[in-house]
């Protein structure tokens, strides 16, 4: 089955917007959003990130489920969180990963992943502050 349009679905790009954000609140670092609608049929959307240890990990698991629940979206499934080094979070169009930094750089998602377009972000980080 092939997609009718090979960019990701304005929906699905906020939820991983949003999600980011969220991440980014908690400081997740290397927040990337990659679009795979031209490239996959089963998502829109992979937000990659990293957190500094298992308890950070599970942290920002937590962040990006409640700022997707703000848009009324629940997970489809969820894998890894027991162990806290690779957490999966599936909402079908927009599939969240979030690794500690060796698991990230073991499987490289970017390299693998790396005809997928960038989805822009503003990084909050980078955003000077208003005052």
């Amino acid at each position: 089955m092939k997609r009718s349009s090979p960019v990701a679905a304005p929906d699905a790009v906020e939820a991983a917007r949003a999600a980011a954000a969220a991440i980014e609140g908690k400081s997740g670092e290397a927040v990337v959003l990659l679009d795979l609608a031209g490239l996959l049929v089963v998502t829109d959307v992979f937000l990659l990130a990293t957190g500094t240890s298992k308890t950070h990990v599970n942290g920002l698991v937590d962040e990006a489920v409640e700022a997707l629940k703000l848009l009324d979206r629940r997970p489809i499934r969820r894998e890894g969180v027991d162990h806290g080094k690779w957490v999966l979070l599936d909402y079908g169009d927009v599939v969240i990963h979030i690794f500690d930094r060796e698991t990230r750089e073991y499987y490289d998602l970017e390299r693998l992943w790396a005809d997928a377009p960038r989805i822009e972000f503003t990084s909050m980080a980078a955003t000077p502050d208003a005052g």
